[in-house]
């Protein structure tokens, strides 16, 4: 910024300096335009120099935003010349998306979600092949947790026909993980009495309002929106069997929701988790991408202290699942730490 004024302050003292002298002719209006051309030059190289990054997360209520608001603060706070922001989204699709049209430079989305996005599939939401995206890291897994009213007696997958259930932003991460649950479970939307498309906490809302009976939310384990819920009111956390599970496969596997995540949660609930990337795109700088990595894994304290979830992240799992080619910046890092060879 010193050095910004300085290089204004001697342009202003040449045009005081060559008014003197050459005021009213055509000699003066042309160098007022040479100035004028290298001023905004200046400003130019200057704009250029700053690293910007934007990191995509998902809705206020969910994990991903704040982890990515204790990100943009290690980055800032870490990263020579950066400018940080945090983007509140619909999440894994909406952030793909955005990735691709060079709108954002890290986002947190789901593994199946990038899987599709990898592949270009359509129905989950995306035009065609996203082949700008590359990754950066396996994180922390989501776990789909499906949690009813006990008032609306439902106790298992079959008890959610006939009820209302919202399933997340439509073609969200957590809306895509909702139809492959129920596919599986040999149901779909048309057997629900309800389905709404609602972020986490609008969802609690409604379900606290008696105008719901029940969520599906994919998410870490302790999400914001869940224990709001079970605060308010008596809650069932809906059991995903094993054998469903086996029926979708992989990025889906077999996990449990422990005892007392959640207030009146008395007993482990067994559910699918679906792991979680951070993704970035080929047109970010190497060095940005490497630093990004390097202090994920870094400031893992501070990861945690935004939320438990970030307890997961492990730098030996770093590479695990990764459908897609690793950005080169990340790839350096994890090569550094003996990760890849």
């Amino acid at each position: 910024m010193f050095f910004m004024m300085l290089r204004y302050y001697m342009f202003y003292n040449l045009i005081v300096l060559i008014n003197k002298f050459y005021k009213g002719s055509a000699m003066f209006k042309k160098i007022l335009s040479l100035i004028a051309v290298l001023l905004l030059s200046a400003s130019s190289a200057n704009a250029q120099s700053a690293t910007f990054i934007n990191i995509l997360t998902g809705g206020t209520s969910g994990v991903y935003y704040p982890l990515g608001v204790s990100l943009q603060k290690i980055y800032g706070d870490k990263i020579k010349g950066s400018k940080t922001q945090v983007q509140a989204t619909k999440a894994s699709v909406e952030n793909l998306n955005l990735l691709q049209e060079g709108k954002g430079e890290i986002a947190f989305v789901l593994g199946d979600s990038l899987k599709f996005a990898w592949e270009g599939n359509e129905d989950a939401g995306f035009k065609g092949k996203l082949d700008k995206l590359r990754g950066i890291a396996a994180i922390y897994p989501n776990y789909v947790q499906i949690v009813a009213s006990k008032g609306s007696n439902i106790k298992t997958l079959s008890d959610l026909k006939g009820k209302g259930l919202s399933v997340g932003a439509p073609k969200s991460g957590t809306e895509l993980n909702a139809r492959a649950i129920l596919s599986a479970a040999g149901m779909s939307y048309k057997d629900l009495g309800k389905t709404e498309y609602l972020p986490f906490a609008e969802s609690v809302e409604l379900i606290k309002n008696r105008q719901l009976d029940a969520t599906l939310q994919s998410a870490g384990l302790g999400v914001a929106s869940l224990k709001d819920l079970a605060n308010s009111v008596d809650v069932t956390v809906v059991s995903v069997s094993p054998d469903v599970i086996k029926k979708i496969g992989s990025p889906y596997v077999s996990a449990v929701i422990p005892a007392n995540t959640y207030k009146g949660q008395t007993a482990d609930v067994n559910t699918a988790a679906i792991g979680n990337f951070l993704v970035t795109h080929k047109d970010v700088p190497i060095d940005t991408v490497y630093q990004m990595t390097k202090l994920v894994f870094e400031s893992l304290p501070d990861l945690v202290a935004a939320h438990a979830a970030a307890k997961d992240i492990d730098i030996k799992k770093a590479t695990t699942g990764m459908p897609l080619p690793l950005h080169p910046g990340a790839e350096k890092y994890f090569k550094e730490k003996g990760i890849i060879k």
